[in-house]
């Protein structure tokens, strides 16, 4: 098993659609929602992924797909 943390950021047109869920039920990856942060106009979200590299690697290719920009969480992203 890998883990591997992301940085979700959601266009306005994508706000409403149920994108994290559907990375976890489509794909056989564990999410742990880290932080997140929604409004009317953008979305972000951090998140911590867990399963085999290949199933994280297509659920992010997935997302990628849907217009969510996906960049490692490093820093400031993450409070411990």
């Amino acid at each position: 098993m890998a883990r591997r943390r992301v940085l979700f950021s959601f266009p306005q047109e994508h706000l409403g659609e149920p994108i994290i869920y559907t990375v976890g039920h489509d794909f056989q990856v564990v999410i742990n929602i880290r932080r997140a942060d929604m409004s009317d106009e953008k979305g972000g979200a951090v998140l911590e992924l867990e399963g085999e590299p290949e199933e994280i690697e297509q659920a992010i290719a997935w997302a990628t797909a849907r217009g969510v920009r996906v960049e490692p969480a490093t820093g400031d992203d993450i409070e411990e």
